[in-house]
């Protein structure tokens, strides 16, 4: 008779973390400056778009950080036009099989020292606000944003869990704005009905500070967006199909504000194409669509992917190890172009 084994281990609570690693003044007061903005670019109160740039998916602290010091740069540079904000990506949503993320296999070796993943992910957001990055984070597990929620900008749910009613409950109590994805199939609808549930209140089991069960009620998050990432079969980032989804959204009752993914189905999975999809969205925004919000693009030092190796320290440095991601370069080029394009934009309005 086959028998179940089900093994579990006491974590830290949220208060031993952040008491461990804790949020200081400086921290505090940048991470409310790069939520105002954030909200602001949902709102349509400024002109500025977003810019959620920066690997699949996060696999050792040096990579990021350095990815993290040149984004920076680039930041003070077309703060004119672009909010940029880091892509803080810890866990991966699986259709199968495969690495699940920092956050649960930090040492990339099937240990899963969760423990050790929570740290490691505060520590290195920290580090993130020292250099005053703003960072958005795909939210798969509800009960780990509580170890690092007070440190994010912007947060993002899935093409697999915008359907998810635990997941909207969540982002009804979320002090950023968050996005919903289409479904992977490309139903916008599923987006929509996220976006008016996670806008108002709700109560749910969560967490206490203590790490006790609790129920929490939220008082809705009027910054619930939609996020576009195509399908499997098409691309929603062409102006027909903002045109139409913008119709869809008004009969639902929504003002239409969309960010818009320019990997995953609007790129057919190939890195490459993600300019395209870029540079047809910054032209659309150029041109007075205001009804685009942003753009994301996964992007590391290195262009293309790496298997994930048995031993992980023969990895190549800056190389994904999930999606494939365009290189720096091409990322610092694009990003570039986009600020001198909208930059004349806001001068022509102006004027």
């Amino acid at each position: 008779m086959f028998k179940m084994e089900v093994q579990k281990r006491s974590l830290p609570s949220p208060e031993q973390i952040k008491k461990q690693y804790p949020l200081l003044p400086k921290h505090r007061s940048f991470i409310e400056r790069s939520r105002r903005q954030a909200e602001q670019i949902v709102w349509r109160k400024t002109p500025h778009l977003a810019a959620i740039v920066g690997p699949c998916s996060i696999h050792d602290s040096a990579s990021a950080l350095d990815y993290a010091l040149r984004l920076k740069k680039l930041s003070d540079d077309l703060q004119g036009s672009l909010f940029l904000a880091m892509r803080f990506f810890i866990e991966k949503p699986r259709t199968r099989l495969g690495w699940k993320g920092l956050l649960y296999d930090p040492r990339l070796d099937g240990s899963n020292d969760l423990s050790e993943g929570i740290r490691l992910s505060r520590e290195l957001l920290l580090k993130m606000a020292d250099l005053e990055i703003p960072c958005a984070c795909e939210i798969l597990e509800p009960l780990a944003i509580d170890y690092i929620g007070d440190l994010l900008s912007w947060g993002l749910i899935g093409a697999r869990t915008s359907a998810s009613q635990p997941h909207r409950q969540l982002a009804s109590g979320l002090p950023f704005p968050v996005g919903f994805k289409n479904g992977i199939h490309g139903d916008i609808d599923v987006a929509i009905a996220a976006v008016h549930s996670a806008r108002v209140p709700h109560c749910h089991i969560g967490l206490t500070e203590k790490g006790r069960i609790a129920a929490v009620q939220t008082s809705g998050n009027p910054f619930a967006h939609v996020v576009l990432r195509g399908s499997e079969t098409r691309v929603n980032y062409d102006s027909g199909s903002l045109s139409e989804i913008g119709k869809t959204m008004k009969q639902h009752r929504l003002e239409p504000a969309f960010l818009i993914d320019c990997s995953h189905g609007n790129c057919g999975r190939d890195p490459l194409r993600q300019k395209a999809a870029f540079q047809s969205v910054v032209t659309q925004a150029a041109q007075g669509n205001s009804s685009i919000l942003g753009l994301m693009l996964e992007s590391h030092l290195q262009g293309g992917k790496q298997p994930l190796l048995e031993d992980p320290t023969d990895l190549l440095y800056g190389v994904s190890i999930t999606d494939p991601c365009l290189g720096w370069e091409e990322t610092e080029e694009m990003l570039r172009w986009a600020g001198d394009l909208l930059s004349m934009s806001m001068s022509s309005v102006q004027k």
